[in-house]
């Protein structure tokens, strides 16, 4: 998926990591973000190679799978150019998956949904949350292909596809400190 990654790069063009104390800490939040994308990965695999997924659904799963990965290729490549070091991929049986209540195609789904929930509730906090607000611009692509990511999986679940006018929230914790 190189070509995924050099276009969310268009949004870094010209950009050099800054020579201050907030590329450690942006570093710090987008290793966070590859662990949660090489999760995504990993879950993707596990559903694929679960059995109950059918081929249209498959092929579907599969590409979110090559697009987390390409998230993953562009976090690691720029939590390097920030000076860190990349967290590297989990071994399967480590991430904990709740792989004996995957009985069926639905439960499978559900599962996916809970996780692109969650990856799009991590990024909206990513994108407040980083200093460089270049770095947060790419962040906010990749929400966006996480709510995507989620919307079809309720949809594919029978569920609204967008829940509400503000179906993703965070809660600032900056916010309560005024």
């Amino acid at each position: 998926m190189p070509g995924n990654v050099e276009s969310t790069l268009h949004l870094l063009s010209g950009w050099q990591p800054r020579k201050d104390g907030t590329a450690a800490s942006d570093a710090k939040i987008l290793n966070e973000a590859l662990g949660s994308e090489f999760e995504a990965v990993a879950a993707y695999q596990v559903a694929a190679d679960s059995g109950l997924l059918q081929k249209p659904v498959l092929d579907v799963a599969m590409n979110f799978q090559g697009q987390h990965q390409a998230h993953a290729d562009f976090l690691a490549r720029t939590v390097k150019s920030l000076g860190g070091n990349p967290v590297e991929l989990k071994k399967m049986g480590d991430y904990n998956f709740p792989t004996g209540n995957l009985k069926t195609q639905m439960d499978v789904l559900r599962f996916g949904a809970g996780l692109e929930q969650g990856a799009a509730r991590a990024y909206l906090g990513m994108v407040a949350a980083l200093d460089d607000r270049n770095l947060a611009k790419a962040i906010a692509s990749i929400l966006g292909d996480e709510t995507m990511h989620w919307a079809i999986l309720r949809q594919a679940i029978g569920e609204e596809p967008v829940p509400s006018a503000f179906p993703i929230t965070w809660e600032d914790p900056r916010a309560s400190q005024h």
